[in-house]
C-alpha cells in the first residue's frame, strides 16, 4: 500500500465531482490501484482500480513529489 498526501483545490474537486466521483474514492484507486499507466490525452500518470464500493475508475494525476499527489480527474469507466 502507498500511503500519499493528496492536494484538492477548487479545480480537480470539481473535475471528479461532475463525474460521481467522491476524494475518497479516487485516492484509494490511487493508493491500490490494478493497474498504473499513462494517459493518453494528457501525459500524466493514471490508475485503473475498484473501489471498495465496486466502482471502477479512471483516475488521472500528478506526482508534486515523492509523497504529495495532486487528482487531475476521475471518472467510472
Amino acid at each position: 500500500m502507498a500511503f500519499y498526501f493528496f492536494i484538492w483545490d477548487g479545480e480537480n474537486d470539481g473535475h471528479i465531482d461532475e463525474h460521481g466521483v467522491t476524494y475518497e474514492e479516487a485516492e484509494y484507486v490511487v493508493c491500490y490501484p490494478d493497474d498504473k499507466t499513462i494517459s493518453r490525452s494528457s501525459g500524466r500518470n493514471a490508475a485503473y482500480g475498484y473501489t471498495p464500493n465496486g466502482k471502477r475508475l479512471f483516475v488521472a494525476y500528478e506526482m508534486i513529489d515523492e509523497d504529495t499527489v495532486h487528482v487531475i480527474t476521475a471518472y467510472e469507466v
